[in-house]
């Protein structure tokens, strides 16, 4: 039940996000970025519908500079559960596929979840093997805690990629 939960908050965040992708107008690309309205920090590690919907007004206002139809988000799971152990590995042999197949310019990968250390280690081990420059024009995006932000900008920062930091 808990994976469904989870599949359906990733999808609700990638459609909710996928509508505010480019629509190529070049009026709207020159306009400054849109205010999002903040929603507050869940409290509840396991409620994945709140984290997606927190996570995903943060992607939402850090979308600038981005061509693409939409991000991909992350919404790496906390706790040490089977469950959550094993959602981070599946989401780790995604993200170290998509790495080694590269992204296209324009892209960006956006991660986060209720633990900034669980989510930083995810990104440092799915970039670890990740070739000097093979991330030009994407955006990478970290939304954790500052005492995580520099280890992962050390891993995203050589792959060319524009690597953002919010705190969460």
């Amino acid at each position: 039940m808990r994976k469904l939960i989870f599949a359906a908050s990733i999808a609700m965040t990638v459609m909710a996000l996928s509508a505010c992708g480019n629509s190529g107008d070049e009026d709207k690309a020159a306009a400054p970025t849109t205010a999002v309205a903040p929603v507050a920090k869940p409290t509840n590690p396991a409620d994945t519908a709140a984290w997606g919907k927190y996570l995903g007004t943060i992607v939402k206002a850090n979308m600038q500079g981005m061509t693409a139809d939409r991000p991909y988000p992350y919404l790496v799971p906390a706790g040490d559960d089977d469950a959550a152990v094993a959602g981070r590995e599946r989401q780790l042999e995604n993200v170290q596929g998509t790495t080694a197949r590269g992204v296209l310019p324009g892209n960006m990968l956006a991660f986060g979840g209720p633990d900034s250390t669980k989510t930083a280690d995810l990104i440092v081990a799915a970039f670890k093997d990740t070739q000097a420059g093979s991330f030009k024009k994407v955006i990478v995006l970290f939304i954790g805690d500052a005492a995580d932000k520099d280890r992962v900008g050390a891993v995203v920062t050589p792959t060319g990629a524009e690597y953002r930091f919010v705190q969460m």
